[in-house]
């Protein structure tokens, strides 16, 4: 795992924007895993400055990590919805190459098996990004979800629902369930870049970086991925035990990318 600590949220933005434009250089019709939230938005905002700048993307595919059951693609509440605005316009994507899963119809199940057949038939993710919930969850993953899990209909749990109440109008307005890629559709990209900005998830970032890897934090699995970066500010960091570790090796990458 490697770990980059930046100095403020435009500094992670930056470095999370650098390691998907590479990608773009290097694979013009890659496909990204897409996760909504706060954590990515500053991401999504550089890149889109970088496309309006001349950075091409219309090759891309994506693939959301979650959406809520229940709610319709054109709700503003949806997952489709932020996707679509903060990603698929911004960033030029073609709309028919960029995929939610859905929340409505009489069986989700069958729609999961689709999800990852459509994954799987755009040849996999490139970069999964993530967000890290404050009890270690990724995507929608809460504590006890299985490593090995795919995209499934998931229950939410109660501190996630609170978390994201500032969306709805109220708690009790929270969707109680979801449809969520498995931890195990994320290990299977070939890159995860996990973004996490801000005192309040620093306890969770120790827990996945640091600490054992148990299903009572589900982003501890990333230890195990054999290409997890993981970008975080100052903030993020701070109940990091190996900090000055993660800072030196940082400062001899750099190096090496100078001198190379």
């Amino acid at each position: 795992m490697r770990v980059v600590i930046c100095p403020d949220l435009c500094a992670v933005a930056t470095a999370a924007a650098d390691i998907v434009t590479e990608l773009v250089g290097r694979k013009p019709q890659g496909t990204l895993g897409l996760a909504t939230g706060s954590s990515p938005l500053g991401l999504y905002a550089e890149l889109a400055e970088r496309v309006a700048a001349g950075l091409d993307m219309s090759g891309f595919s994506g693939f959301a990590l979650d959406e809520y059951v229940g709610l319709a693609p054109d709700d503003p509440r949806s997952y489709a919805h932020v996707i679509r605005t903060q990603v698929t316009e911004p960033l030029r994507l073609k709309p028919e190459n960029v995929h939610v899963p859905t929340g409505i119809g009489d069986d989700l199940d069958a729609e999961c098996l689709a999800y990852e057949d459509a994954i799987r038939a755009a040849g996999g993710i490139d970069i999964q990004i993530l967000g890290i919930g404050r009890n270690g969850h990724l995507g929608f993953n809460e504590p006890t979800s299985s490593f090995a899990s795919r995209t499934r209909v998931a229950s939410l749990a109660k501190w996630t629902r609170q978390d994201n109440a500032r969306y709805f109008s109220s708690p009790e307005d929270v969707p109680r369930e979801c449809v969520t890629q498995g931890l195990g559709t994320i290990m299977a990209a070939r890159m995860t870049l996990l973004i996490a900005t801000g005192v309040a998830k620093a306890g969770a970032v120790a827990r996945a970086v640091e600490g054992p890897v148990s299903a009572l934090c589900p982003a501890s699995i990333l230890q195990h991925h054999e290409n997890a970066v993981v970008v975080i500010d100052e903030e993020a960091a701070g109940e990091l035990a190996l900090v000055d570790y993660y800072r030196d090796t940082q400062r001899r990458s750099v190096r090496d990318t100078v001198a190379g």
